[in-house]
Parts: structure tokens; sequence; C-alpha cells
């Protein structure tokens, strides 16, 4: 059965530079990448694999990269009808509301933030003016789990989610890569979403199942986390999961749409 698919995880570079990031991703996660991290391999492999519409993203390791990435971002999205795009933000920038204006004026449509690449825990006292910057203006994407450190914990998040009531979050990886007991303990049921990248290539289907279902439907996006794994066996991997042709479309298209729709 055909679906309409929206991969809500994909990381996108400039040509210049997409050999250099997808490397060092490569080296910290010990992982052999899958993709170039390039437009045009993105574009011809999902468009292979059948996936219609992609939210881009990057991320900004220091605060002077932050700028030209939601730049390059606002170019992506306005040449490709294909991208919704989510921009960046770094906790030691300065003026992260006048940064967050000039995105959504670019049209950009959400926040990537990475704990452990960006050097910051979820619940610290520094990220609390972005948060209060972001809320009730931009969903927030973060990347959740290590297996190395616990500064993107779901004990962390949960946090979070509960001082800012408002605060629309995706949490990446079923909400906790190597971290899914605690992800079931502190978020399931929680007021954010989860998206499925980096987990069903690890997770038995038991589990994962158990993780969607108890969170709930409505609020689990599709992702592949493109340029690590391949979009195919990623979509693969989903739909041997025990669910059914109406969850299915959900989960590929109709709750990202919502939510974007939204923004």
């Amino acid at each position: 059965m055909q679906y309409k698919i929206m991969d809500a995880h994909v990381h996108i570079y400039p040509d210049k530079i997409a050999d250099k990031a997808v490397d060092a991703i490569s080296k910290y996660y010990g992982i052999t990448m899958q993709g170039s991290g390039t437009i045009s391999d993105l574009l011809e492999k999902g468009t292979k694999a059948g996936i219609s519409r992609y939210l881009v993203h990057s991320t900004a390791t220091k605060p002077e990269q932050v700028k030209p990435i939601n730049d390059f971002i606002s170019l992506l999205i306005s040449q490709y009808d294909c991208f919704t795009g989510f921009g960046t933000l770094h906790p030691d920038m300065e003026n992260i509301e006048e940064e967050i204006d000039r995105m959504i004026s670019m049209g950009i449509k959400g926040i990537k933030m990475h704990p452990e690449f960006q050097e910051f825990y979820l619940d610290e006292d520094r990220m609390i003016p972005l948060y209060k910057a972001v809320e009730g203006r931009l969903p927030l994407l973060v990347h959740m789990g290590d297996k190395n450190k616990n500064s993107s914990s779901p004990a962390r998040l949960a946090k979070i989610i509960d001082q800012f009531p408002k605060l629309q979050v995706i949490a990446a990886h079923l909400g906790g890569y190597s971290m899914w007991d605690e992800s079931l303990e502190f978020l399931a049921g929680k007021n954010l979403y989860m998206d499925t990248s980096s987990s069903l290539m690890i997770l038995d289907s038991t589990t994962a199942e158990k993780i969607i279902r108890t969170h709930g439907i409505d609020k689990i996006v599709f992702g592949s986390d493109y340029p690590m794994w391949s979009f195919e066996e990623e979509i693969d991997r989903f739909l041997k999961l025990k669910l059914t042709e109406t969850e299915r479309k959900m989960i590929f298209w109709d709750n990202i749409n919502n939510l974007l729709s939204s923004v």
C-alpha cells in the first residue's frame, strides 16, 4: 500500500562542508553513514524510497554559526517546495528573541537543538531564557539520549515540559536513544511529540510498539535521521511494527502535518 510520507528528522549540509560534517558524526557515534548529507543525495534516495516531504535541519555548535545556518535553511525552503525547515539557536548566543523573529520572517517553522553537540544540559539554568523565548512561538526538536552522557536524558526533559507547558517539543529517537526505559517512565503520555528516528534499528518491535502506544499514536512522527540511516530501511522497519493502516498514515504524515500547520 502506498503512503504519503513526511520524514520529520533529516540533517542537511551545504555541499562544501557535507563531507566534513558527516565524517564527524560518523566518528562520534562509531557508525558507517548511509548518505552524504547533500541536497542531491537526500532527494535522490528519499524520492526512491517514496518520501514526498522532508523536515530539514542543522545544528550550531557555536553561537556564531546560528545565523549562517538559519540563512542556509531559509535558502533551502525557498528553493525546494518539498522542504520544511527548522533553524537553530545556541544557549550562549545574544539576542535570542531577535533571531527567533528573523527565523519566523524567513518562513522557518521550528528549532533544532542537540545537547551533546552544543554542550548543554536540558534542564540547566542557562537554558531557561531560551525556553521562555521559544515557548508559544516555534516547535523545538531536541536530540534525546546518549550512551555516554545524560545531558539529554528523558528525566531532564520531563522537568522542562512541566515548567513550560506551552512549549511544543518533538523528542527525537522515541524520547531517548539508548534510554528508552527512561523515556517510558518520564516522557510517555506527556504533552510532547516523539519521532521514530535512530530507534527502530536497535529496539525490538515489542518495546517500540509499547512506547508508541503508551505515548499515544497521535503524538508520534516518522523520522529517518538521514544521513545516518537508509530511508528505505527505516520505512521497512516502521512498517513491520504492528500498527493499523490508519495509525501508519497518522505517523507518516498526519501528525507532523498537523503540528506544522499550527505554526
